[in-house]
């Protein structure tokens, strides 16, 4: 057997005669556990969060979106339909038209977006699945709208609300303000659902047909303002956004969901790095434990040490031990902290103990990846701080 890893294990596992070591030797363990499984937490924690947002971002945007780079709208020409419905790697797509309104609901206003779309739009995006109250649109109901839970409560206008219509009302153009009556062009809607997801996403808009949001803007009927599209599972958005701006040109726009989301996803990833590294700090503080424990350990077997010495060992060999020693007080207790970090995890995940709110459990997620970055980051401090301690060692403090 390895002489060092041999002598390392027996000061590890053997109790001191003093009793100040063997408490600060407990210590630096507990730091060690308690470190490794607050930073395997915090990172299921953010994963986990992540994911949750990620999914609200499939509510509401799609993979791929294009719009006009010159003006607000564009004409849905053979060209392009031809470009779009022939495309193997595309699942779905949905044509869409945006704009800034007026909302009333009897007393109440609120400035929103409405945004038209077809019936083929919860193929492109999950919207359906996030409707809390009532239903998506249907054909059979034309002059129908959905809106945000945000946006429902400010207006307190609900579901089916029958004998209150909410009114959509936009300006229009050249009239100004003098007659109000004459000065917007405006739609009356029922709602049908109410939708949850993102406090941005619950207070933007106000969904209706695309004929309705024609009529309201006097829009021809092939004349929208994007179009919307969901990828094969197998087809890489980057690419393929690449590609399809190529065969249409400069006069379309064409944007993946990353692109759409550029902040919110600088956010995410930011917050999950700054909190990684405020916890691997806590982490270097709790090895300062491990230092001074591996220090005490040293001074304690300072006899045993000149023993050793003269037997024929180097000093090399005699740091090693600690070193070794260090190391492996670390692994045991990164190894005690993973097993209870992952419980932890797996009980959140399985029976949603902790709650954001009365539905939504706080979102946690078991990764790989995670557990690896602890592994690794836990390893890595564990053997400098053996190797600060065991750096005490020389000829001189043995012979002393």
């Amino acid at each position: 057997m390895n002489f060092p890893l041999y002598i390392a294990k027996r000061y590890l596992f053997a109790k001191s005669g003093n009793n100040a070591i063997n408490i600060i030797t407990i210590i630096a363990s507990i730091g060690v556990v308690v470190g490794t499984a607050a930073l395997f937490i915090i990172l299921s924690g953010f994963s986990g969060l992540r994911t949750f947002n990620y999914s609200l971002l499939d509510i509401s945007d799609p993979d791929i979106k294009i719009t006009a780079t010159k003006g607000k709208t564009f004409i849905y020409t053979d060209t392009l339909q031809n470009v779009i419905e022939n495309n193997t790697d595309i699942a779905a797509f949905s044509k869409v038209i945006e704009e800034r309104v007026f909302l009333k609901n009897g007393e109440k206003q609120q400035i929103a977006s409405v945004k038209g779309v077809d019936y083929n739009y919860i193929n492109v995006v999950k919207l359906d699945s996030a409707i809390q109250v009532g239903t998506w649109l249907e054909k059979e109901y034309p002059n129908t709208s959905v809106i945000g839970n945000s946006l429902s409560y400010k207006l307190s206008a609900g579901v089916a609300s029958f004998g209150e219509t909410l009114q959509i009302l936009v300006p229009k153009t050249g009239t100004g303000f003098l007659n109000p009556a004459s000065s917007f062009r405006s739609i009356d809607t029922q709602i049908t659902g109410t939708y949850y997801g993102t406090e941005e996403f619950e207070n933007k808009y106000v969904f209706v047909s695309n004929a309705q949001a024609q009529q309201l803007l006097n829009y021809q009927d092939n004349q929208f303002t994007g179009i919307e599209i969901k990828l094969q599972s197998n087809v890489n958005a980057d690419d393929f956004s690449e590609k399809i701006q190529q065969q249409l040109g400069e006069n379309y726009r064409v944007q993946t969901k990353a692109q759409l989301n550029e902040l919110f996803y600088k956010v995410i990833n930011t917050e999950n790095f700054v909190s990684y590294l405020i916890f691997t700090l806590i982490v270097i503080i709790a090895m300062f434990n491990v230092v001074g424990s591996i220090i005490m350990m040293i001074i304690d077997k300072k006899k045993n040490l000149k023993t050793i010495l003269n037997l024929g060992a180097t000093l090399s060999e005699i740091k090693r031990i600690f070193v070794l020693q260090g190391f492996l007080l670390t692994i045991a207790g990164m190894t005690i902290g993973l097993i209870v970090s992952m419980i932890a995890v797996a009980i959140q995940e399985q029976f949603e103990v902790f709650m954001i709110t009365s539905s939504i459990p706080y979102p946690v997620e078991l990764k790989l990846s995670n557990l690896l970055i602890v592994i690794t980051t836990i390893s890595v401090l564990g053997f400098l701080a053996a190797k600060v301690a065991s750096s005490r060692i020389s000829v001189n403090f043995i012979e002393k």
